[in-house]
């Protein structure tokens, strides 16, 4: 059996200042192929389906869909602020490289 990604405080606390439980939105991580280095992340608000995998926390949902879950297996996903912008992240153990954007990777 895999393991779920998981989800940091700092990004539960994120998804909660933006009020996306309150509009019934979750956090979607996915996988899809394409960007410079074969996969990408499309990380965006929108409405858990039924086979998603959710995680939750300080009232807050993230969800990842069966499709993308083994390719997140163990990842976590976090909420930075750099000088460059504030942005959700994934540190992805199964990711054999990346791109300088962090938005597309390989395995």
């Amino acid at each position: 059996m895999q393991l779920p990604p998981k989800v940091t405080p700092r990004a539960f606390a994120r998804l909660a200042e933006i009020g996306a439980g309150a509009d019934g939105k979750a956090l979607r991580v996915a996988v899809e192929g394409g960007g410079c280095s074969g996969f990408q992340y499309d990380i965006r608000l929108d409405a858990p389906s039924e086979d998603d995998l959710v995680l939750e926390g300080e009232g807050e949902s993230v969800v990842v869909d069966s499709v993308s879950l083994p390719f997140l297996a163990g990842a976590t996903i976090d909420f930075t602020e750099e000088l460059i912008g504030a942005r959700f992240t994934i540190d992805n153990p199964n990711a054999t490289a990346s791109c300088g954007c962090g938005t597309s990777f390989s395995i």
